[in-house]
């Protein structure tokens, strides 16, 4: 039911009858921690919880956005997932996007040992659509936003439904203040540091015990870029991670290894680059390249897609205001 009140400002109301098969707990939160979430987002309208009924009344549009949302948190609890106080929030800012939440938040990639693997925000959603429909993807972003760990989840993905034979994980061997030669033990040990939150992602989603065997028997291979000059990678899945650091030579040495069945995924974040300096990085103009080639996909993420401490998200935001006080 719509009124119209003294300032002509549309008004609505509506009742959601829960059923009683879903616990109004798990709908609400402990001590109705995600009915103040709510009310808190939408301060235009009133949310009176009784029973297994939730009336929502105030400003028409926001008691349509409530009503949505309500919809969805209860169809993600059908699915069996959980709701969180960050799924809640994700739920909140995707409806006001006009995207249903459920098309997000329980759309699974992986799951492995009780533990599931899933997009969390939009654009993330439209970075892994992106690697499904296309040959080279480019996951641009800051730290936290999950480009590499999603890339390593579809390539996971691809390996255990065979369109692949192999993994290829690499990055290039740059690092923020220091130097390979300075650091003990042999190459492969200098160089493990750099790849490691490669193995760590892997660690997630493969039984750690098979790693091992997976590796010797090249059925995933991680490498520093340098590895990969001179070949060609049919039937694979190749991720290039922290791409900020290649150079522009690198980077068209790295899109040129591509070969038949393969999928590309080029990561990175263009505000951290620890090249020399001079060196201009090859992320940074591969756009300009290929921007609108057909079959080369571009995501960009920010700091609302990180999924990290909401700190992290907030760190971001302050960097890029610093840069560009800085750049005027």
């Amino acid at each position: 039911m719509t009124t119209q009140s003294a300032s002509d400002s549309p008004r609505a109301q509506t009742t959601i009858v829960v059923p009683h098969s879903q616990p109004m707990v798990a709908l609400l939160g402990s001590q109705d921690e995600y009915l103040r979430l709510v009310e808190k987002s939408f301060p235009g309208v009133d949310i009176l919880a009784r029973g297994n009924e939730i009336t929502v009344a105030g400003d028409a549009d926001e008691v349509a956005l409530v009503d949505t949302l309500v919809a969805e948190m209860l169809a993600v609890l059908r699915t069996g997932q959980a709701l969180t106080h960050e799924s809640v929030e994700r739920s909140i800012a995707l409806v006001r996007s006009g995207t249903r939440p459920t098309e997000v938040l329980t759309a699974n990639i992986l799951s492995n040992r009780g533990r599931t693997i899933r997009a969390k925000t939009l654009n993330q959603k439209r970075y892994v659509d992106a690697i499904d429909s296309n040959t080279i993807v480019f996951g641009i972003g800051p730290a936290g936003t999950g480009k590499t760990y999603l890339a390593v989840a579809k390539a996971v993905q691809a390996l255990q439904a065979k369109r692949i034979n192999r993994i290829v994980l690499t990055r290039p061997a740059v690092e923020a203040g220091e130097r390979l030669g300075f650091l003990p033990g042999s190459l492969s040990e200098k160089i493990d540091p750099y790849l490691r939150p490669l193995y760590d992602a892997l660690h997630d989603m493969i039984d750690p015990d098979s790693i091992p065997r997976l590796i010797t028997s090249g059925t995933i291979e991680v490498a520093p870029l340098a590895y990969m000059r001179g070949r060609t990678l049919n039937d694979s899945f190749i991720i290039l991670d922290e791409a900020q650091n290649t150079s522009a030579e690198q980077m068209k040495m790295f899109l040129t290894r591509l070969g038949f069945g393969s999928t590309m995924v080029v990561t990175g974040d263009v505000t951290q680059v620890d090249l020399p300096g001079g060196t201009s990085s090859g992320l940074r103009v591969v756009s300009d390249i290929l921007e609108g080639i057909d079959d080369v996909a571009f995501c960009r993420l920010t700091s609302h897609d990180v999924v990290r401490h909401k700190l992290v998200g907030r760190i971001v935001d302050a960097y890029e205001k610093y840069d560009a006080k800085r750049a005027t």
